[in-house]
């Protein structure tokens, strides 16, 4: 396939963004299932380049600044879409249900949505008029290896 304009690789591409390797799992889960034509993938972190730390650690309102926590949920919606890519090959044939944000926050930090924005923005431009989607935003107390945000998603496979 090329990666012109109107494909999410050719979207990608235009932002300057490459699809990394799927990350393995941390713990005792697999990064996808598929169940019929839907894709359920597994909370993404935001990995950095080497695949197993966090580009963004700590917690939002405690030191880690919202730039910093939408940078934090891009690159976690980076990796959803790498394992998207995996589970199914062609992102062109995905269109979003719905992803789910959580946000590693001080109790009083309430810019939970505009932090996964950070996430939304991605993939609605990366994947177009499939990249709509539904979603939550969620304040957490911690997340694994201290990452500033997590997502996961559901997509619809189309034919």
């Amino acid at each position: 396939m090329t990666a012109s304009s109107d494909t999410p690789l050719g979207r990608l591409k235009e932002l300057g963004l490459t699809l990394p390797n799927a990350a393995a799992p941390v713990a005792n889960y697999v990064p996808f299932v598929r169940a019929g034509a839907l894709l359920f993938i597994s909370g993404q972190l935001p990995l950095g380049a080497n695949g197993v730390d966090p580009a963004h650690r700590g917690k939002l309102g405690a030191g880690v600044s919202l730039q910093d926590g939408q940078s934090a949920a891009r690159q976690a919606a980076l990796n959803l879409l790498a394992q998207a890519d995996a589970a199914v090959g062609d992102l062109s044939r995905l269109r979003a249900v719905r992803l789910g944000g959580y946000v590693n926050s001080a109790p009083d930090f309430a810019a939970l949505p505009q932090v996964v924005n950070g996430a939304s923005d991605l993939i609605a431009t990366v994947l177009g008029e499939n990249g709509k989607h539904a979603r939550f935003a969620v304040g957490v107390a911690q997340l694994p290896l201290d990452a500033a945000v997590e997502v996961e998603g559901i997509f619809e496979i189309l034919p």
